[in-house]
């Protein structure tokens, strides 16, 4: 309810059913939990909701190329087997959640060519499967972190934040007072 989607591409998305699994869109294991959202490039507008933190078995949440705005739902901390959080090329705003860094099966993070703030939570560096992280293109600040799965990410997927300052140095994070 809180997507609009002018194209219809979310009509077989029937409240009344008893589980979503014969959704477009939607993957679901054999035991009827919902695995996947593919709702990328849908043209979809409206903002994420806190319910998705519900979604215990989602390991997939595919909403880039968008028009998503809003703030990123700190409840998507909560979603443990995540593999793969693709929020790239919306309009999203606010900071990344600490909470983030719950996800200790989180391999993909792609928030880039959003309008987020704020520094990046060193939270993220504490998960150990993190491979692709890719902030550019947004309005972030402080430094970039160094440590855990930070040491092997590209710079170039940190670029295009004004008013971030480069890596951290020896581990320290060094916080702008605008930060």
């Amino acid at each position: 309810r809180s997507l609009r989607d002018p194209g219809g591409v979310l009509q077989s998305w029937d409240p009344t059913l008893v589980n979503p699994c014969t959704w477009f869109h939607v993957t679901c294991d054999r035991d009827n939990r919902v695995t996947r959202l593919d709702l990328g490039n849908l043209n979809l507008s409206g903002h994420l909701v806190p319910e998705l933190g519900k979604l215990d078995h989602l390991q997939y949440l595919e909403l880039y190329k968008n028009n998503i705005q809003g703030t990123i739902p700190s409840e998507l901390g909560n979603l443990k087997n995540l593999i793969s959080l693709d929020l790239y090329k919306n309009n999203i705003s606010g900071t990344i959640p600490p909470t983030l860094g719950k996800l200790t099966s989180l391999v993909f993070l792609r928030l880039n060519g959003n309008r987020l703030t704020g520094p990046i939570p060193r939270e993220l560096a504490g998960i150990s499967s993190l491979k692709v992280v890719d902030v550019s293109s947004n309005d972030l600040c402080g430094t970039i972190p160094t440590s855990g799965p930070f040491e092997h990410i590209p710079l170039s997927n940190f670029e295009k934040n004004p008013r971030l300052e480069g890596p951290e140095l020896q581990g320290l994070a060094v916080y702008d007072t605008n930060c």
